[in-house]
């Protein structure tokens, strides 16, 4: 569980809602079913015009990884590659195909079956680039629709604010009615500017960061598979692996 998306998403909610109170306002001001359906309701609407269904999928379904997704554990999968060539060096790479399948990440299953099956090395390559292609791809659709959430959320926030400003100018006559009207376009102005800068930008943020730490995993299982087909010994392939851990943490 990532406790920092946790605290960051709940503590910008509420030292906004805290600071409504400190000015004497009190939080049923900030409750608007109107101005939620014109704002979130168009956000999303417009979303859904602007993406093919995968990656409106693929938006919902990788959402759940910026609260409960742990970054890798490079130190254990280069342990558990040096397993691998440590097995492929003592009983060939034929000895992998078993094995290949109670392995800790598809890449490195896809890799391993590949070696045993004698393939090519720059088939090999060429099939684990394409799977780690596949996920950038999915992860950039994903992120890009969060990105568009934020950005049609502030300007639709004002579309509300519009509407209800027309709602008051219409019924001038009515001073009942003017509140309600006023209290929806600021209140939708605050849902558009709010939703895109406390949820739609920052998610969209945090799956980059967190799918740049699964890439730096990807390409470790793809110089590891390569390095194992190449027949090194396993202490190289360690040495080669370990300048992995420090990249990742250089480029943090």
């Amino acid at each position: 569980m990532d406790i920092a998306s946790i605290i960051g998403l709940f503590a910008g909610v509420s030292f906004i809602l805290i600071g409504q109170i400190m000015e004497g306002g009190n939080l049923a001001q900030l409750l608007q079913i109107t101005a939620a359906f014109i704002v979130f309701g168009g956000t999303f609407g417009a979303v859904v015009l602007s993406f093919p269904p995968r990656d409106l999928i693929n938006a919902g379904a990788l959402a759940k990884d910026i609260f409960f997704m742990s970054p890798p554990n490079l130190g254990k999968l280069i342990e558990e590659i040096i397993y691998f060539a440590g097995k492929a060096r003592k009983e060939g790479v034929i000895s992998l195909e078993k094995e290949a399948s109670n392995a800790s990440d598809s890449l490195l299953t896809l890799g391993l079956e590949a070696v045993s099956d004698g393939s090519d090395p720059s088939l090999v390559q060429k099939m684990m680039e394409n799977q780690m292609t596949q996920l950038e791809n999915k992860v950039a659709g994903a992120a890009k629709v969060w990105e568009s959430a934020g950005g049609f959320a502030p300007t639709v926030g004002i579309i509300g604010a519009v509407l209800g400003l027309i709602h008051v100018m219409s019924n001038l006559a009515d001073p009942s009615k003017l509140g309600a009207g006023i209290a929806v376009a600021f209140v939708a102005t605050v849902y558009g500017v709010g939703g895109a800068n406390l949820v739609f930008l920052p998610f969209a943020s945090k799956l980059k960061i967190k799918y740049k730490d699964v890439m730096v995993a990807k390409e470790l299982i793809l110089e590891g598979v390569l390095s194992i087909q190449a027949g090194e010994s396993p202490a190289l392939i360690e040495r080669k692996l370990q300048t992995f851990i420090l990249d990742s943490h250089m480029k943090k």
